[in-house]
């Protein structure tokens, strides 16, 4: 098995070619965004913060932005298509099902990282432009990656809005829990074409100076069945993580290999989502109806002797199905929801970090056999 680590000087932020600040939303194309804002109120515990739609002048689409700690999702569906966007806003759920269009990076300069990334040569689809309201100025900027994905480089220094000039506070859909379920995405996944995935990797060194922080290769993600390869893009603080995944050639069709079919091509495949308490989270999140994917209790039987101590006892992981993994630098504890939408195509991890930086290698023969068990029961392994 081999597995690879990078790490970084601590002065790669002073010499950071593309500075970020972290994650700023994950944007979503789906076919009814009043629909789905409620289930991320309610199975995922976010509270809805913001609205742009009919009743505030946007006349092409609804958008509900939901919020978790750091984390924010912003979920668009088209009224009637008008307009370029909102016409490849109804093209793309119409080839794609509900997905991911947007995965939004917060940036100190805008004007810089466009800039940066197209004389490196990204794609430019958006050319920096300010936009206005009584909250202030955001600068705003985007460029393609894989599929029909774009990064949209936000500036909002000068913003204290609710989300971005055009949307208006909202009240939650439900109440929020008490406790949030989780408060920032840990990272997020991309799947591209067999063949395409060094091609990606350094489309991240070039275009945005990421560097490579992990990679599994050969047996490291790979069963009796089915097999892929992964390779792990950060910026130089680790605050944006984008592992990027391909399929390798198996006896049978592998997750990448089914996700690619149903998705219609590449895309954002599963969004990471960092909690501080994943018991109470998977408890949770259990009980507003999100289901998860299961493991054997075999698996449980040995953890112990290879994890060591953990946070959570080893029989209350066994409860609740969470995986555990430790490496040189801590442990983390990770469970991963099925789809959740009827295409077998974008799903959610949660995870909690105890010094891991990692991405669960020890877990990813129990994981991708479960994923097998799916894809077997769909009739798609």
């Amino acid at each position: 098995m081999t597995e690879t680590t990078h790490t970084t000087p601590d002065t790669a932020r002073q010499a950071d070619p593309f500075p970020v600040n972290g994650m700023d939303a994950v944007v979503f194309a789906v076919g009814n965004a009043k629909q789905a804002a409620h289930y991320y109120s309610s199975a995922f515990g976010m509270k809805l913060v913001a609205y742009s739609g009919p009743e505030n002048g946007s006349r092409e689409t609804a958008s509900y932005v939901l919020e978790s700690g750091a984390a924010r999702f912003v979920l668009t569906s088209v009224i009637k298509p008008v307009t370029d966007h909102g016409r490849f806003l109804a093209d793309h759920v119409a080839e794609h099902g509900d997905g991911v269009v947007d995965l939004a990076i917060e940036v100190p300069d805008a004007r810089a990282a466009y800039a940066y990334a197209v004389e490196h040569g990204a794609t430019g689809v958006e050319d920096p432009h300010e936009v206005k309201d009584e909250h202030g100025t955001v600068v705003l900027a985007a460029i393609a990656t894989y599929g029909k994905t774009r990064h949209t480089l936000v500036e909002r220094s000068g913003y204290d809005g609710p989300y971005l000039p055009g949307y208006v506070r909202s009240a939650p859909m439900v109440a929020p829990p008490e406790k949030r379920t989780f408060q920032a995405i840990d990272h997020c996944v991309g799947n591209v074409e067999l063949g395409r995935m060094n091609d990606w990797v350094a489309f991240y060194n070039k275009v945005m100076g990421f560097t490579n922080m992990k990679e599994f290769v050969g047996d490291d993600i790979a069963t009796e069945y089915s097999a892929l390869m992964s390779k792990v893009v950060a910026d130089g603080t680790k605050k944006v993580k984008f592992p990027i995944n391909e399929p390798a050639v198996a006896k049978k069709k592998s997750q990448i290999d089914e996700y690619l079919e149903f998705y219609g091509g590449p895309g954002v495949q599963h969004i990471a989502l960092a909690t501080n308490d994943i018991v109470t989270t998977v408890r949770t999140m259990r009980a507003a109806g999100v289901q998860f994917l299961d493991v054997p209790d075999s698996y449980y039987d040995t953890l112990g002797e290879w994890v060591g101590d953990t946070r959570v006892p080893i029989d209350v992981l066994r409860e609740n199905k969470i995986l555990a993994d430790r490496d040189e630098d801590g442990y983390l504890l990770q469970i991963f929801t099925k789809p959740v939408q009827d295409r077998p195509t974008v799903f959610f991890e949660m995870i909690e970090r105890h010094g891991s930086m990692g991405f669960g290698k020890g877990n990813f023969k129990a994981l991708f056999e479960a994923i097998e068990r799916e894809q077997d029961r769909r009739g798609n392994l």
